[in-house]
């Protein structure tokens, strides 16, 4: 869990739509706790992996009254949808944010030289792209920004309940943990 909460302005919330259900932000929170899930950028094996680990997570998660919402910067629904799909995470709400409005308004920024290269991203890397399976990282634009850092935040009642920011690319949060709160 980070230290920093950053709380973005209601009006935020109560704007924001999201691709699949139309609904707001705003109403989806009040109904019940909302997990949303921040993502590098599809062309990550880390950002695979989350949609893996949260797919093998869902039910548990989705019983336990959790709604998961995925943010990414995939400018295509079409393109997200794939990579939903082939991890079994599908129909998901998603919200494509291309610009980062969510990222920036959610206090997500750019990562450093050592958060995405350092030797435990190399380990890591090797973990979830040969191990695990989910292939190596490659940067396209249309996958999103390779330089963004992920976050989640759980969101309920007009409040951040909990959050993880992430403090290097490979860091793997505890989804069942931050959904505990």
């Amino acid at each position: 869990m980070s230290d920093f909460t950053p709380i973005p302005h209601p009006s935020f919330w109560e704007n924001i739509v999201t691709v699949n259900s139309g609904e707001t932000l705003a109403e989806m929170a009040e109904e019940k706790p909302v997990m949303l899930v921040f993502l590098r950028f599809f062309g990550c094996s880390f950002c695979r992996e989350a949609i893996s680990d949260i797919a093998k997570r869902r039910k548990k998660l989705e019983a336990s009254g959790v709604r998961i919402v995925m943010v990414h910067m995939a400018a295509e629904t079409d393109l997200a949808d794939k990579f939903f799909k082939r991890y079994k995470l599908f129909p998901i709400d998603h919200v494509s944010d291309p610009a980062r409005t969510w990222y920036q308004a959610f206090g997500l920024g750019n990562a450093t030289p050592q958060q995405l290269f350092g030797f435990m991203n190399w380990i890591r890397g090797f973990q979830a792209s040969v191990l695990e399976g989910h292939g190596a990282t490659f940067q396209d634009d249309s996958l999103g920004d390779g330089f963004q850092m992920p976050g989640v935040f759980v969101l309920h009642k007009g409040e951040i309940k909990s959050s993880f920011i992430h403090k290097n690319a490979y860091d793997r949060p505890d989804y069942e943990q931050i959904c505990s709160f």
